[in-house]
């Protein structure tokens, strides 16, 4: 057994690196037929060290940083070969493909960076890090109560744009001499201003149900994936009845560790084309596509994993359920919205139509949603994430002239001193 696990391991790095080596080649290419980025043009650049596998997490952000280069140029420096090839091949933004050291320090050079946003915690961040006279600031790929949202590597960044208050407790809660107010800035979800995507079907008089798991997880104490407990019996009854709709958005990673956790995705998707095809009116939907937008708007009803999944529906003001993680080893953080969730057992997963008119006609349930919506994002007005997002990036290109004028006056003034030296 070890034996053959090794050979597919050592299979998949082969096909790694070839596709990683193909992937160069053509984003050389790409690059070549695109000519150079104009010089000392961006302001704003998106640090992205990650592969394909992760381009969810740049994807969210696109419109939101398309708006924001609106009032300063923004540029992604992309650190990875099928990660630069996909960011190319969506061109929704202007891409630099800087793979070693000495690319990003050439591309430094070449342009005038003043604020430099990071969407997660790559271990290739800290190479960037090492370039000072500008901000680095994470801005993450969602708002969550997992162990990913306090880590101690937020004390790594100068600054962290976080959603609201929820996010400043819990960070307060665990990391220890972290000054709140002076390294995190509130803006709520952007994202939420710029949902995207068209509805793939006509709204009809069923009921909408999402169900949005995320992946099977690599340790036991991120094992929140609900596919193999919840997500069946889930499909089954949703596509079972007439009055309802299913979307089914797994995460892009489900069964990259666990293969019994993949195969249950693939079941559930094959279930959906055999109700679509006894029924076509229903359209039921198998989504994998690159937007996110539409089916928070769509859905009358979310169900999602412990996620960032639970946060962007948040966000979105509407009725969701949030599953129960069936290994007593994962990690619930009680100390928020989780604390006051509607949860669904994978033992009620087929009775999901019921628990969903439930959570939609319960004024209590929608009372207490509210309150919370509040509390981790704010105001939720349309536009209201967006301009706050735009004041945290004008506080800090202000803060920039600042101490880029100090610096200038400290250099000037040990110039001067060591004129004065070499004359007397």
């Amino acid at each position: 057994m070890g034996i053959f696990t090794d050979a597919k391991k050592a299979v998949s790095l082969v096909r790694r690196a070839v596709a990683g080596r193909s992937a160069y080649v053509e984003v050389k290419r790409a690059l070549g037929r695109r000519g150079p980025l104009p010089r000392h043009h961006y302001r704003v650049a998106v640090y992205f060290a990650d592969g394909d596998v992760n381009m969810y997490q740049m994807r969210q952000w696109y419109k939101p940083l398309r708006r924001l280069a609106e009032r300063w140029p923004v540029v992604v420096l992309s650190r990875n070969a099928t990660g630069a090839q996909a960011l190319l091949a969506d061109g929704q933004l202007p891409v630099a493909f800087a793979p070693s050291v000495r690319a990003v320090e050439s591309f430094l050079a070449a342009q005038d960076i003043r604020v430099v946003l990071y969407v997660n915690q790559n271990t290739r961040n800290f190479q960037m890090f090492r370039y000072g006279h500008r901000w680095h600031v994470f801005i993450n790929h969602g708002e969550s109560d997992k162990m990913y949202m306090t880590t101690n590597q937020f004390k790594a960044y100068d600054y962290a744009f976080v959603a609201g208050d929820a996010a400043r407790e819990r960070l307060g809660r665990v990391l220890w001499d972290y000054d709140l107010d002076a390294r995190t800035i509130a803006i709520g979800r952007p994202q939420a201003d710029h949902y995207s995507g068209t509805l793939p079907y006509r709204p009809d008089e069923r009921t909408v149900v999402l169900y949005a798991p995320t992946w099977e997880g690599d340790r036991p104490s991120a094992h929140y994936g609900s596919i193999v407990t919840h997500g069946e019996a889930l499909a089954r009854a949703v596509l079972a009845s007439p009055r309802h709709r299913l979307i089914y958005r797994p995460h892009p990673r489900s069964g990259v560790v666990d293969p019994a956790y993949g195969a249950a995705d693939r079941r559930i998707v094959a279930a959906i084309a055999a109700a679509n095809a006894a029924d076509p009116g229903a359209h039921h939907v198998f989504d994998d596509g690159p937007e996110l937008g539409w089916q928070l708007a769509a859905a009358h009803v979310a169900v999602v994993d412990i996620s960032a999944m639970v946060y962007d529906r948040l966000a979105a003001g509407r009725p969701l359920l949030v599953t129960r993680p069936a290994d007593p080893a994962a990690v619930v953080d009680t100390g928020g919205y989780l604390a006051d969730a509607e949860w669904l057992d994978a033992s009620d997963a087929g009775e999901i139509v019921a628990a969903s008119e439930r959570v939609i006609r319960d004024p209590e349930a929608t009372s207490r949603l509210s309150e919370w919506v509040r509390h981790y994002f704010g105001d939720t007005a349309p536009g209201a994430a967006t301009a706050r997002f735009h004041e945290a990036v004008d506080v800090l290109m202000e803060r920039w002239d600042e101490w880029h004028a100090r610096t200038i006056e400290i250099v000037d003034e040990t110039v001067e001193d060591e004129t004065s030296a070499d004359g007397s």
